[in-house]
């Protein structure tokens, strides 16, 4: 959690800077700093404790400083300096998709904007237009986004949510008198962004309980403090609510936090139907309670299996567990490799073999580095002379690393009219292309989708990364004809993916239920820069199970030859080739 908490601080000190026109290198030194801190498996703590700080790259001895000062007193001066600088609206301006520092910087400094309300006004008036660098289509694109803002304000990425909860229950299972920990609602569903973290704890000791919760180190702000309740802020703003229950009623309290309310009103509904009574506190029948302990037997009482928390959104789970017929959803553990991340050799923060390594540690039997193609400068994109080479380091790995296998692939831009960045020789020397846009997004949705169709129809392309393009809170998906895409991915074999990185989870999980549903396969890759990204595979992974998705339905569920049987069905069928990089590097 430290990691995050810095990390975060360093990108928005690079904000501030930026907003303030300060030195570019100087910004580029805290957004290194923030990534590398970001990226870093081993807690920071541990790293200053023994001394490692300064081993790390672009973490000198100012950055050494800072991270020690706040681990010590839980803030750092330079920022809160900083901070003074700049209104703090215009600092929540940032987070309004399509709007960047230095634009934030210049509707403060030249037309006086310094918050989000301010911004939409100017707009509205027509204040903005005129100023260096802003159109008509750059201020209808911020009204957009202010609307996107204002819509998920308040809420948090899963992936930021998530462990900071799991380090909040793994402190208070250690308190005396705790029987059971459990993180609910959005949350435990697994929903792709939560307002609030909710956390119940089993214990007849509520006050010592909720005493423990509001003096943790994480907490910020004591929000509320009461005999079976507490609220807390922690440092970026996340509100955690604790709730304290009767073991007796855990397993009713479990079910009723977890929600969603749609599901909790067709089994109260259902309840009353048997002439029973559901709520928080168990199952009863008259004034006796005949189930709340576990979820097992709360659902039982109803008679129903019990469900996976993903599954709990109303959306035809109960009538299938009535019928029993709920799917067997997908695992974590059913995940073989990952299909997507990039290496040094593009953006990527690790070398092929710290990547490799990194995977093999994870347990998984291959994984396919697909490092960007040549259109895509920012990102060092790789020409075919620099992917024959990379594939020669395959080869050479792949010897060293056995059986592990790296697959030799690329995420190759799909251009503006539908063509692809790279040439067919190129692609047919691969084990595995993923084919995604990066430019051109604001193309209506019949071109976006024509040219999305006509990458899928190119023999040598797998899948599509990150279909819809979206990032959360920061950009919106592009338009598509989403069931044209299905309908051609479904004729040309081509996989879609579930882009498991923290800001994406795209597909969501409504598209990939709607995949799943029309026959086509899915993958799940996390899109790792570097090797603390790797364990995002759990996001896409409930990403998968809130979309009813099973490991049948998933390419890297398969073994090393079933998934190369696979892929070779497209990307090689055509090209009457078996080849793969590790037999034959040198050609091609």
């Amino acid at each position: 959690m430290k990691n995050a908490e810095i990390a975060a601080i360093f990108d928005r000190m690079a904000d501030i800077l930026e907003v303030l026109n300060d030195n570019a290198f100087r910004v580029r030194s805290y957004r290194k700093a923030s990534e590398v801190v970001g990226d870093q498996a081993e807690d920071i703590a541990a790293l200053a404790q023994s001394g490692r700080l300064g081993e790390l790259p672009g973490i000198g001895a100012a950055f050494v400083e800072k991270i020690t000062e706040y681990l010590a007193e839980g803030k750092i001066s330079a920022y809160e300096q900083l901070k003074a600088r700049v209104p703090e609206g215009v600092t929540e301006m940032l987070r309004v998709p399509g709007l960047g520092p230095k634009t934030a910087g210049l509707f403060w400094q030249k037309a006086n904007v310094t918050s989000v309300a301010e911004l939409a006004k100017a707009i509205d008036e027509g204040r903005l237009a005129g100023l260096p660098g802003i159109g008509a289509k750059k201020l209808e694109n911020l009204k957009k986004g202010i609307a996107s803002y204002l819509g998920g304000q308040g809420r948090e990425l899963l992936g930021n949510a998530l462990p900071v909860a799991e380090e909040i229950a793994a402190l208070l299972a250690k308190v005396e008198g705790v029987l059971q920990v459990l993180p609910a609602g959005s949350l435990r569903r697994r929903r792709e962004t939560i307002g609030d973290v909710d956390i119940l704890v089993a214990s007849d000791r509520g006050k010592d309980v909720v005493a423990a919760f509001v003096g943790l180190p994480m907490v910020k702000d004591v929000l509320a403090s009461g005999e079976t309740k507490g609220s807390v802020r922690v440092e970026g703003g996340l509100q955690v609510d604790v709730r304290v229950v009767s073991p007796d009623s855990f397993g009713a309290a479990a079910q009723y936090f977890t929600g969603s309310k749609a599901h909790n009103i067709r089994l109260r509904d259902l309840a009353i139907s048997k002439k029973l009574k559901l709520n928080e506190y168990g199952v009863f029948q008259g004034e006796k309670r005949i189930a709340g302990r576990t979820e097992q037997e709360v659902y039982a009482a109803l008679g129903l299996p019990w469900m996976p928390p993903e599954l709990r959104e109303d959306r035809g789970e109960i009538e299938a567990a009535l019928e029993d017929k709920l799917p067997a959803l997908i695992e974590e553990k059913d995940i073989r490799g990952d299909l997507q991340m990039h290496s040094t050799a593009s953006d990527g923060g690790a070398s092929l073999e710290e990547m490799a390594r990194a995977c093999i540690a994870l347990g998984y039997e291959y994984m396919a580095i697909t490092d960007h193609s040549q259109s895509l400068k920012i990102a060092n994109g790789l020409t075919p002379a620099r992917l024959r080479e990379q594939r020669k380091e395959i080869g050479r790995l792949n010897k060293d690393l056995a059986p592990f296998r790296i697959l030799a692939g690329v995420e190759v831009d799909i251009l503006s009219d539908g063509s692809l960045d790279l040439p067919d020789k190129a692609l047919a020397a691969l084990d595995f292309v993923i084919a995604s846009i990066h430019m051109g997004m604001q193309q209506d949705a019949d071109r976006l989708t024509a040219r999305m169709v006509k990458a899928m129809q190119n023999p040598y392309v797998c899948a599509i990364a990150h279909p819809t393009g979206r990032v959360l809170a920061q950009r919106d998906p592009y338009p598509l004809h989403f069931d044209e895409v299905l309908r051609v991915a479904k004729e040309t074999g081509t996989a879609l993916e579930i882009n498991a990185y923290a800001d994406r989870l795209d597909l969501n999980d409504v598209q990939a239920r709607a995949a799943r549903d029309a026959g086509v396969k899915l993958l799940i890759d996390t899109d790792a820069h570097a090797p603390a990204h790797l364990p995002m595979m759990r996001l896409g992974v409930a990403t998968a199970r809130r979309g009813w998705v099973r490991k049948a339905d998933v390419l890297n569920t398969l073994p090393l030859d079933g998934l190369l049987a696979a892929l070779s069905v497209k990307s090689h069928a055509q090209s009457g080739s078996q080849r793969t990089a590790h037999e034959n590097p040198d050609t091609a």
